[in-house]
């Protein structure tokens, strides 16, 4: 129909229609064009006033939930239980079931969303500083492997006592299951995962998606990468209370003129990523719920990198000390918590098995002479984890775990 066009009066159809069809029942009295027109008008007032019952009903009806939610919670409050409420207090409990849902997603692989309806899940931040919810920050671990976790004893050592306090995410290779007992904090923990690639960016994909899977938690609060060869240093109270209570996140970034870190850059990156800004760092992090919320969100600048940070760059070193780099540097302590020891040189760190892990060995690890800053203040006790050991060293740290490390 064309704008401004008036619609012409179909008034007068019932009434042919009728006389069409014989009358029916009533065709041996003849109807006045004045009666017809006034049974016709009823009719319509009838249809229209059935319509608007009908819509009544449907609106009330949708929106039954939410009122009957707020007059349980009122009754409930003023002592006036009946029988009358037990719809609604069935109502009211699927509410709250939902909420307590939304809260806590339950175990990581219990979901199949793909990558990027994950990170926009796990992107969504309240503007509300206050929670409506009782809530114990918790340390989120993930856990990025190939497929076993030969350390698993050692870790289920350092966790036991603490339930509550803490949650766990393993990403290992697809089709790699896992077997813990039941009991272990490692059951059921892995996520959807997908092949990951050494030096490529697909490790920063993996990061993301082990992030991305612990924010969904909304009591994790801090975010700690360790990989198949890491192994606490000190006991779970000390590691829980140096990173809730800290201001700070944990990566390293610096950017210094050696082939392995500014000759990396490059130059395409510009105008986004400035030569000058370019940085390099361990991929061993530990990052706070809004930062890690930030990385997660990001696309930008991990499409560059994704692009112009190809083999023989590996984005795992650079894209999240550039990112913070650029955008969150006074709240990155500029260091990580994870020792390890790159004096041989190589591609790789040095290895640790049984011989070389002695109590003296791991107590200069945790003590070693090195001087940073927590929260201001100088600390001796700057690294909270290590790499890389052999699983030829499980027995010994178990054995320490109770003497020297305290857990």
């Amino acid at each position: 129909m064309k704008p401004g066009t008036r619609l012409k009066s179909r008034r007068g159809s019932a009434g042919d229609d009728e006389e069409a069809s014989g009358g029916g029942e009533y065709s041996s009295f003849p109807l006045t064009p004045r009666r017809d027109y006034c049974w016709s008008s009823g009719l319509l007032k009838a249809v229209v006033a059935l319509a608007i019952l009908m819509a009544g009903v449907l609106i009330g009806l949708a929106g039954s939930a939410n009122v009957s939610r707020y007059y349980y919670y009122y009754y409930s409050s003023m002592g006036l239980g009946s029988s009358s409420l037990s719809s609604l207090q069935v109502e009211a409990a699927e509410v709250e079931a939902a909420f307590r849902g939304f809260l806590d997603p339950g175990p990581p692989w219990g979901h199949s969303m793909s990558d990027s309806e994950l990170f926009w899940r796990a992107s969504m931040a309240p503007r509300m500083e206050e929670y409506p919810f009782q809530r114990v920050p918790k340390v989120a671990f993930l856990f990025l492997a190939r497929g076993p976790l030969p350390f698993a004893p050692l870790w289920e050592r350092f966790f036991r006592g603490h339930e509550g306090l803490y949650s766990v995410y393993v990403h290992a290779l697809p089709g790699y299951a896992g077997r813990y007992r039941r009991s272990s904090p490692f059951h059921g923990r892995q996520i959807p995962s997908r092949e990951v690639s050494w030096g490529s960016i697909t490790l920063v994909d993996a990061e993301k998606r082990l992030l991305a899977n612990a924010l969904l938690d909304w009591s994790n609060q801090r975010f700690v990468l360790v990989s198949e060869s890491c192994v606490p240093v000190f006991n779970f109270r000390t590691v829980y209370e140096y990173l809730v209570n800290s201001a700070h996140s944990y990566v390293e970034s610096y950017n210094i003129d050696v082939p392995q870190c500014a000759g990396r850059y490059n130059p395409r990156m510009a105008p986004d990523i400035l030569e000058e800004q370019w940085r390099k760092g361990s991929e061993w992090f530990e990052l706070s719920r809004e930062l890690a919320v930030d990385v997660v969100a990001d696309q930008r600048y991990h499409a560059l990198f994704r692009r112009h940070c190809t083999p023989s760059c590996y984005p795992d070193e650079h894209y999240i000390p550039t990112y913070l780099h650029l955008w969150h540097g006074a709240r990155n302590a500029n260091r990580t918590v994870t020792w390890v020891d790159w004096s041989r040189g190589g591609p790789h760190p040095a290895r640790f098995g049984k011989a070389a892990t002695t109590a003296a060995f791991v107590a200069a690890i945790r003590s070693n002479g090195t001087r940073c800053l927590y929260n201001g203040k100088p600390t001796t006790v700057c690294y909270l984890f290590a790499r890389k050991f052999a699983p030829s060293a499980l027995e010994t740290l178990l054995n320490l775990s109770t003497t020297l490390l305290d857990f």
